[in-house]
């Protein structure tokens, strides 16, 4: 991630860096494939993990 977005780049201002960062990490961490994750983002691999896991206590709660 450094190299991609850091480093290919000479900004002028720390917001300007900020801004610029923000941006990356946001297309990612909930836009760009992961080959690792069958191609799916890892935002959606954690949401989707998260929903699973909550299903499963609320099961264990009920019974």
């Amino acid at each position: 991630m450094n190299y991609e977005c850091v480093y290919l780049h000479a900004w002028e201002a720390g917001s300007e860096t900020k801004t610029a960062i923000r941006k990356w990490m946001t297309f990612y961490s909930h836009l760009r494939p992961h080959s690792a994750l069958g191609s799916k983002p890892p935002a959606l691999v954690s949401w989707q993990r998260n929903d699973i896991n909550q299903s499963d206590e609320q099961l264990q709660r009920v019974a």
